[in-house]
């Protein structure tokens, strides 16, 4: 019981920390998206190898990077990954916090559908009509904001390629990611050299050090909180819980950002919401059934 409920708390830590993010990278806006990407996987890179060593896994790490194909899975998760932080950011100073916040409502329903695609996943109904629900959210989002929302259609795509990648790697969550931020540190420091030739630009003034090396920890942190509640709690919660994340950026975008928000938008973000209720109450069912099942099985 106690380590379910600590589960739960790890979960609603790790999505509430995903979902007040922008807040921190509104803070960092004196740097370009690129700088402070690239800060951000260079320093949750250290915390990550602090970590993998600390708990004895450089050799498990090192022997990932090696093989052929662990890396070149690892490569292509990381530049998924690494577009998804590069875009988010770049939405995020550009006044985009609730476009991003419609990819992270959409991310789980491209789950299902690359289920069904590449793993021979099948569906019952009320998850096909929660995904024609936000289709139809997503295709009344073309007229509310005067054009396609590519940057929430990427964010989900790419998040949920990610997942895909990841479901075919054979590393663990902590070791997997530890390969992929190893593999973008290249890139992230070319990318320092190019466009930050001195201190000040990297990091925006010495009294910017600490912020800018926060990013690392802003980082590592809601994952490592992921990780303990995918270990701890049943997938159903977790599933459910993960909306928290994108209904607080969506409320941070509107209420604290002032982000516009037409009637138009908010009958979209309708059809999202009617879309995450059906998912959730049908996870939660399917939960309860599984329990049942088992509890007959036993009995």
């Amino acid at each position: 019981m106690h380590s379910a409920r600590g589960g739960v708390l790890a979960a609603v830590a790790a999505f509430g920390l995903w979902g007040i993010l922008p807040l921190f990278w509104k803070a960092l806006d004196f740097l370009p998206p690129l700088v402070i990407v690239a800060q951000r996987t260079l320093w949750a890179l250290v915390l990550l190898w602090l970590v993998i060593l600390w708990r004895r896994q450089g050799r498990q790490v090192l022997a990932g990077l090696a093989n052929r194909r662990d890396a070149l899975w690892s490569a292509v998760a990381a530049l998924l990954l690494g577009t998804n932080w590069l875009l988010y950011v770049w939405a995020t100073l550009n006044d985009r916090i609730i476009e991003g916040a419609l990819g992270y409502y959409l991310n789980p329903f491209f789950n299902i559908l690359f289920g069904m695609l590449w793993f021979g996943d099948r569906h019952n109904r009320a998850q096909r009509v929660a995904i024609a629900l936000a289709l139809c959210g997503v295709a009344l989002q073309v007229p509310a904001v005067g054009g396609v929302p590519w940057v929430a259609l990427v964010l989900a795509l790419t998040f949920s390629l990610y997942g895909v990648v990841r479901k075919r790697a054979a590393a663990g969550a902590l070791a997997g990611l530890t390969m992929e931020t190893t593999l973008l540190a290249p890139l992230a420091l070319g990318m320092l050299f190019l466009l930050a030739s001195t201190p000040a630009e990297a990091f925006g003034g010495a009294g910017s050090v600490w912020l800018v090396a926060a990013a690392g920890a802003a980082t590592v942190a809601p994952l490592w909180c992921f990780g303990h509640a995918a270990r701890t709690i049943r997938l159903t919660t977790l599933g459910i819980l993960q909306f928290i994340g994108p209904t607080l950026q969506f409320l941070i975008g509107w209420k604290l950002y002032g982000e516009p928000m037409s009637g138009l938008r908010l009958a979209s973000f309708g059809l999202i919401w009617g879309a995450v209720a059906i998912y959730a109450a049908d996870a939660w069912h399917a939960g309860r059934a599984g329990r049942a099942m088992l509890s007959s099985t036993r009995t």
